[in-house]
């Protein structure tokens, strides 16, 4: 799988950094010494068995076993040959590292073959005559095991990061879903409600036409707000202003008063879609079970927070209009999530009042 341009840019850099620290003379001899054979002069060969500790590093994120193989190879060959310690021994732990940190295939065989190869490049030192023990070669084997395990460990914590990251999409798709969910309950119950309402009311007034006007007309709205939802599918704005909504309520037979206070200003998405669902579900639970009782919605603005107030003079339960939801306490939780507060009970004169703040966020 290509890498991303700037990785690939990346380790052209390292590769070329430390090939030029292996010949800048006072740098060079700052690399690390194994075997202790006796040294012979660099020549040629020096040259390129230096260049294949360095140069590898430049394809180490895209083969890293390769960079590995090949460092590892020309840091054996350069030991044994008695070449003078070079800083470009460094190659070898980077390869190493980039091993243990983006190798995802094989991991374990590669593991065990180069711990293979390692316990045979000791025993060639052996052979030419390496005075270094077998704790001398151990200890030096953890060294670089060391760098190939602090590979696997960022390894580790980029998988978790990425899990982590998954979760969360995971998470927020769910919110998604059960925000969609309350989305559609409260238009559903709001309009179907006043439809049914309505529909009771008929066979009771004068005018029928009027009725069934007012029915299709929730069945409009109803519709409306569902296309809204099923077409966006995130709250990019209200389902319609709070106007509408009361307008609407009213032509169902509901004695509904709007009162508004300050400036609008611009819009927030987040804050208008909070305030009008829940003057839909205060006016909703006032249709069933205040059916007729005068009811006033209060909106206020200022700079820092929406303040609304739905108040009915009586509260009672409307035989025709019981059943469940998410209700109250959905709406609590859709207002804390803007962070907002909402209170609902009964008021001392018999009435019912839900009020609510709802923070702009900018102040």
């Amino acid at each position: 799988m290509p890498m991303p341009r700037v990785l690939r840019l990346r380790d052209h850099e390292i590769a070329l950094g430390v090939t030029v620290l292996a010949f800048i003379p006072p740098l060079a001899a700052l690399g690390g010494e194994f075997g202790d054979l006796p040294r012979r002069p660099a020549d040629a060969l020096a040259v390129l068995l230096v260049l294949g500790q360095t140069v590898p590093l430049a394809v180490r994120g895209r083969w890293p076993a390769l960079c590995l193989a090949v460092t590892g190879i020309a840091f054996a060959v350069h030991e044994s040959m008695g070449y003078p310690q070079n800083i470009a021994a460094i190659g070898l732990y980077i390869a190493l590292y980039s091993v243990g940190s983006l190798q995802n295939r094989h991991r374990m065989a590669l593991a065990i073959a180069a711990t293979a190869a390692y316990v045979a490049f000791a025993a060639v030192l052996a052979w030419l005559g390496s005075p270094d023990r077998m704790l001398d070669s151990a200890v030096f084997y953890v060294a670089l095991a060391a760098w190939w395990l602090l590979g696997a460990f960022v390894r580790r914590r980029r998988q978790d990061e990425v899990e982590r990251r998954r979760l969360a999409e995971l998470a927020a798709a769910a919110d998604e879903r059960a925000r969609i969910a309350r989305e559609l309950h409260d238009v559903v119950t709001h309009h179907v409600t006043a439809m049914v309402v309505q529909a009771d009311a008929a066979q009771f007034v004068s005018e029928p036409a009027e009725a069934l006007t007012a029915i299709s007309g929730s069945g409009r709205l109803a519709l409306r707000e569902l296309r809204h939802l099923l077409d966006v599918l995130e709250a990019t704005g209200a389902a319609g202003t709070v106007a509408e909504l009361v307008e609407q309520t009213r032509a169902g037979g509901q004695p509904v008063e709007l009162i508004e206070d300050g400036d609008r200003g611009s819009v927030n998405p987040g804050v208008e879609l909070a305030l009008y669902r829940v003057v839909q579900e205060a006016l909703t639970n006032a249709v069933k079970y205040a059916a007729g009782s005068r009811t006033v919605v209060r909106v206020g603005r200022t700079p820092d927070a929406v303040d609304v107030e739905v108040t009915t003079a009586e509260s009672r339960l409307h035989p025709e209009a019981q059943g469940g939801g998410r209700g109250l306490d959905g709406l609590r939780e859709r207002v804390a999530k803007v962070g907002g507060s909402l209170e609902a009970g009964p008021r001392a004169d018999g009435g019912f009042v839900v009020s609510a703040r709802i923070p702009t966020g900018s102040g």
